[in-house]
C-alpha cells in the first residue's frame, strides 16, 4: 500500500494506516479510583471468601431451627433474648436451646444459631418491656435482655449470607482486559484491593483551527461563529473513555498554531485538530504540520516529524490528516473543519485510536444490518457516505435525519446511528438493509 498523499485512501486504508503504528500504552499501578475507566491488565483473584463470615441479611433474631418448628401466629415460640449482635461484633453470645440474639443486617451469625427470623415475624421484644427500633444504636452486648415471641417457623439457614457465598477464596475476580467501571471498582475494594495495575486513559488534547471561532458565551461580530467543534471532540474523546483537554480556538497563523500544539505535547498522547486541512489559501492546519522537522524535536524529513494529509473516499470528511511528532512520536490526527465531517471523522478514526492506546478489546462501533425506512436519492460514486440516522431497535429499521451537508448541527444532535451507503451505491430504496454504526 502506497504511503503517498497523490492519490485516494478508502476509508479502511487510511484506518489501519493509523492503527498499525499505535500500540496500547504501558501499564501503570493507580489508586482504585483513579483507576475508574481504565483497562485491568493483570487477573485479580479472590484472596479470602466474600463474604468472610456467615451474617444476616436481615434485621432480626438468630435462632436455633428447632425451637421455632411450631411456632406459628396464635402459638408462637417464646424465646429468651439473650443479647445482641450488631456489624462489627467481635464477641458473640452463644445460642443455646430456647433461647435468641438479636441481630443486625450485615451482623455475623452467633454460635449455636442457625437462621435469622426477621423482626416482622415477631413481636419486636414487646413481650419483655423492651421493644425498641432495630437499629444499630439500640444494640445491648451484655446479658438476658428479655423475650421474644415469634410467629413463623425459621429454615436452616434461612436469611444467613454463607461464608463465600458471594466468591470462595481464589477464585477469578476480574479478568485482564476489564474495563473498570463502579461495579468493578467496588469488587476490587471488597476483596482488599486498595491499588490496581492498569492501562492508563488515553489524554487527548483537542483544539479547533480558525480566526473566526469565537466562544459559545461571546457576542458574534460579523463573519464570526461559535467554536462548536472543539466542545464536541472534547465530549467525544471523554465518551470514549480519554481524559480530555480542550484548547481554544487558534487563530490561522501558522507559527502560532505550531506554538501551541508544542505546548500541549508535555501532556497529550493523542492531539486533535479540526479545521485548515483542505486546499484553501488559510488552511493553517496543512501549512503547519505538513513539514514540522525538528521544530517538534525530530530530525528533519523523519516519519516522526511531519502529518501527512490525504484526500479519502468518503463524505462528510473527505481531507484528513496524521502523524507522528515530537520526541514521544505522539499521534496527531487532523480532522476537517466541517462539525458534521468533524464528528463522522472522529468516530471512524480518532475513536478507534483512543480505544487501542486504552488496549480495549471493542476498538470499533457496532455495525448492524437495518432496513432504511426512507429513500437516499444521491449517493456519490465511488466514495463511501455516512449519513446520520435514528436507528429502531424495535423494528430494526434506520430513518435518515436531516440531509447529507456537512454543517447541519441539529441534525446531528438527533441522530444516534450512522448510515453508511458504500462506494459503488449511488442510491438506495426506500426498504433496502444497509450497514448501521450505532453511536449510542
Amino acid at each position: 500500500m502506497s504511503q503517498g498523499a497523490d492519490r485516494v485512501w478508502s476509508v479502511s486504508e487510511h484506518l489501519a494506516n493509523i492503527l498499525g503504528q499505535l500500540a496500547p500504552l504501558d501499564p501503570i499501578e493507580l489508586q482504585l479510583l483513579d483507576a475508574q475507566g481504565c483497562v485491568l491488565v493483570e487477573d485479580v483473584t479472590v484472596p479470602v471468601a466474600l463474604p468472610p463470615f456467615e451474617n444476616s441479611s436481615m434485621d432480626g433474631y438468630a435462632v436455633r431451627v428447632a425451637d421455632t418448628r411450631a411456632a406459628a401466629p396464635e402459638h408462637p415460640a417464646v424465646l429468651e433474648v439473650i443479647g445482641d449482635v450488631a456489624a462489627g461484633s467481635g464477641v458473640l453470645p452463644t445460642v443455646g436451646p430456647g433461647q435468641a440474639a438479636r441481630i443486625m443486617t450485615g451482623a455475623p451469625i452467633p454460635p449455636g444459631a442457625e437462621a435469622v427470623v426477621p423482626v416482622e415475624w415477631t413481636d419486636g421484644g414487646a413481650g419483655s418491656g423492651r421493644a425498641t427500633a432495630m437499629t444499630a444504636h439500640s444494640v445491648d452486648p451484655s446479658g438476658a435482655a428479655g423475650e421474644v415471641r415469634v410467629h413463623q417457623p425459621a429454615t436452616a439457614g434461612q436469611f444467613v449470607r454463607a461464608r463465600g457465598s458471594d466468591a470462595a477464596a481464589g477464585d477469578l475476580a476480574l479478568a485482564a482486559g476489564t474495563v473498570l467501571g463502579p461495579p468493578q471498582i467496588g469488587l476490587l475494594a471488597a476483596v482488599g484491593r486498595g491499588t490496581v495495575t492498569v492501562r492508563p486513559r488515553p489524554r487527548v488534547v483537542v483544539l479547533s483551527t480558525g480566526s473566526e471561532l469565537v466562544e459559545p458565551d461571546e457576542e458574534l461580530a460579523p463573519g464570526r461563529i461559535h467554536d462548536s467543534n472543539s466542545y464536541a471532540l472534547t465530549a467525544a474523546a471523554r465518551a470514549a473513555g480519554a481524559i480530555a483537554y480542550r484548547v481554544g480556538a487558534v487563530a490561522d497563523e501558522v507559527e502560532t498554531l505550531r506554538a501551541t500544539i508544542e505546548d500541549q505535547l508535555i501532556r497529550a498522547d493523542v492531539i486533535v485538530t479540526s479545521g485548515g486541512v483542505s486546499v484553501g489559501a488559510y488552511d493553517v492546519v496543512k501549512e503547519a504540520l505538513s513539514s514540522l522537522g525538528d521544530s517538534f524535536g525530530d530530525d528533519a524529513g523523519s516519519a516522526a516529524g511531519f502529518v501527512q494529509f490525504r484526500e479519502l473516499a468518503m463524505q462528510p470528511g473527505k481531507p484528513q490528516g496524521f502523524g507522528r511528532i515530537g520526541p514521544d512520536r505522539t499521534p496527531l490526527l487532523a480532522l476537517p473543519g466541517n462539525p458534521v465531517s468533524a464528528y463522522v471523522s472522529f468516530e471512524l478514526f480518532v475513536r478507534p485510536v483512543i480505544r487501542t492506546l486504552m488496549g480495549v478489546g471493542a476498538v470499533h462501533r457496532e455495525v448492524v444490518r437495518a432496513r432504511c425506512s426512507a429513500a437516499i436519492d444521491r449517493s456519490p460514486e465511488g466514495k463511501r457516505q455516512f449519513l446520520r440516522g435514528h436507528y429502531d431497535h424495535a423494528t430494526g429499521t434506520v430513518t435518515p435525519v436531516g440531509g447529507a451537508a456537512s454543517h447541519l448541527v441539529k441534525a446531528l444532535a438527533h441522530a444516534d446511528a450512522l448510515i453508511v451507503v458504500s462506494e459503488a451505491v449511488t442510491s438506495v430504496a426506500a426498504g433496502t438493509e444497509v450497514d448501521v454504526v450505532l453511536l449510542d
